[in-house]
């Protein structure tokens, strides 16, 4: 497993702090927004009859979130563009899981482009600030360089 820096081929834009951030396997990331899912969605196989539920943006207070127990999807501030050779993990920080959170995300496919989101679950209540580092991703070289990246619907998100 080769693990990619972050700023090679321009892989982590809009950061705030690039020695803060920057770390031995990958690059933390930060809270831009907290959302809260406000109904219900739905999956399936083919997607067709996929349905994302409404988020509901959460205004912090004082430039700070005080949260509940429960789930939230929380927007990063840092674009990222996976390179086409290479997949993105995130994983939570120690400092969120040890204040009783965690983050839980999907593979960043190759050639996705955009501001992501994970879904942080809460099990105390944590007051959060803004541009709190909370998760890392880490840029994992693939054995082939694919032609053809990710064009789903998240590509080029916000």
């Amino acid at each position: 497993m080769v693990f990619l820096p972050p700023f090679s081929n321009n892989i982590v834009k809009e950061y705030i702090d690039s020695k803060l951030q920057t770390q031995i396997a990958g690059f933390d990331l930060t809270i831009r927004d907290i959302l809260k899912l406000s109904n219900g969605g739905e999956i399936d196989f083919d997607n067709s009859k996929r349905k994302i539920p409404d988020h509901e943006n959460i205004e912090p207070i004082g430039n700070k979130w005080k949260l509940k127990p429960g789930g939230y999807l929380v927007r990063y501030n840092e674009i990222v563009e996976i390179p086409l050779d290479a997949v993105g993990i995130v994983l939570p920080r120690s400092s969120l899981m040890r204040i009783g959170g965690t983050l839980c995300s999907a593979v960043w496919d190759p050639g996705y482009k955009g501001r992501g989101i994970g879904l942080m679950i809460t099990y105390a209540e944590i007051t959060f600030h803004k541009n709190a580092r909370i998760a890392q991703i880490m840029f994992i070289k693939t054995q082939i360089e694919t032609e053809k990246g990710y064009s789903g619907t998240y590509q080029n998100e916000r």
